[in-house]
């Protein structure tokens, strides 16, 4: 019997799966629940190269993490083998309670819980399943464990889950400017005073890794076109939601219509196992499905917007440096509604004001420090001669007023 499974992955090539633990959470049905859900939901209007899937994501994070704990052993580092199983165990499981279309769902079909606390809720379920062998990695995950370190791995401004995506959402949609030198990266990574540094040598693939990352950010994650794609599938559960609450019986897939018919929230999830259990069944598939069905409903507003979604009839979006004034956005949602014939509650399902701030590194995470030959370590933003801290801490704010083609 082989000792590990290999999976061929297309950015980093040949990954060991090791027999054991390791093996029964890449088997698990909540982990291969993430192969239905696509890493950049619908950037693929955009860039259509853009299919690859969270579990794909999970496996390449858990293959850097893999790679981070030899360099960090070499380097003297004492890691015990069960610390390494548990943290490469948990970096597996970090998104694993994601649902479709990301950050979609908390916005609308659930609220007041994020992805992370339903990612722990998973994990303990999991944790019962396997008799109690996935402690020290949850341990880990919540950064309760001693060696804050490995949490660092995980969840930081340097982790290997940011290193994942970014190599990987750069090598699926073509834009190559988000493309890391990950590999150099993990091999400049040491730990002074039980935290996460990277020796001074490394300093400039550090500086193009925050470069690649706001690149990324506004090229491709907060693309106008992926923001307008976003803001029409939120109005289509929107309206679903309420016309399922006016007593209207929608198709949709069980999951999905527990989620129609309920107000999910952080409290139900703790007290009704129902919750947890649908959520576990939610995919792309789920959504898709529905929209497709809904694309002919009696409901004007709800088949326009499924229709737009499905034929990629994209809301227009105007994009500003400073906040929409208030009559401009009545301008727009006063046409609307004046050459469909809408009311005003349907009309605000057709119109979408987002403020999106991003900055590329921020002060009040934990910093990337960078070590010296003597020793001392510097915060990234006083080591470079590239940086200025005031520009790169500074939040930019783009305010997108996304609204229907007429």
């Amino acid at each position: 019997m082989s000792e590990a499974k290999i999976i061929n992955d297309p950015v980093f090539g040949f990954i060991k799966i090791p027999r054991g633990v390791l093996l029964n959470i890449v088997r698990h049905p909540l982990m291969q629940r993430l192969t239905r859900i696509k890493q950049l939901g619908l950037a693929s209007a955009v860039y259509p190269g853009a299919q690859h899937t969270r579990f794909q994501h999970s496996i390449g994070a858990f293959h850097l993490v893999s790679e981070a704990v030899f360099s960090l052993q070499q380097k003297g580092i004492f890691i015990f083998d069960s610390e390494a199983e548990a943290v490469e165990a948990a970096i597996l499981m970090h998104d694993i309670g994601h649902g479709p279309f990301s950050h979609v769902l908390e916005n609308t079909l659930i609220s007041g819980i994020s992805h992370e606390e339903i990612s722990l809720l998973m994990m303990e379920q999991m944790n019962r399943e396997m008799n109690g062998a996935l402690t020290l990695s949850i341990s880990i995950f919540k950064n309760e464990y001693p060696k804050r370190f490995l949490h660092q791995l995980i969840s930081s401004q340097l982790d290997m889950d940011r290193l994942d995506y970014l190599s990987r959402d750069s090598f699926f949609t073509g834009v190559s400017e988000g493309n890391i030198g990950s590999a150099r990266i993990i091999k400049m990574l040491d730990v002074v005073d039980d935290g996460l540094v990277v020796d001074h040598k490394g300093i400039y693939s550090i500086e193009s890794y925050l470069i690649a990352r706001r690149l990324m950010y506004w090229q491709v994650y907060l693309h106008k076109t992926a923001v307008a794609c976003e803001a029409m599938l939120i109005n289509v559960l929107r309206r679903a939601k309420q016309l399922t609450r006016q007593g209207r019986r929608l198709f949709a897939t069980p999951a999905l219509t527990y989620f129609l018919e309920n107000d999910v929230d952080q409290e139900r999830f703790r007290q009704d196992a129902e919750a947890l259990h649908h959520y576990c069944a939610l995919d792309d598939n789920d959504i898709w499905s529905s929209v497709k069905v809904w694309m002919n409903d009696e409901d004007r507003v709800l088949a326009l917007l499924s229709a737009n979604l499905v034929e990629r009839n994209i809301f227009r979006v105007k994009v500003y440096d400073e906040p929409i004034p208030e009559e401009k956005i009545n301008a727009v949602r006063q046409e609307i509604q004046t050459r469909l014939n809408l009311s005003d509650d349907e009309c605000r399902y057709l119109l979408s004001a987002n403020t999106v701030r991003k900055n590329m590194y921020s002060m009040n995470d934990d910093h990337i420090s960078i070590k010296y030959k003597d020793g001392t370590c510097k915060d990234i933003s006083e080591a470079s001669e590239l940086f200025d801290i005031a520009r790169i801490s500074k939040k930019n704010s783009k305010y997108y007023l996304c609204f229907q083609r007429i």
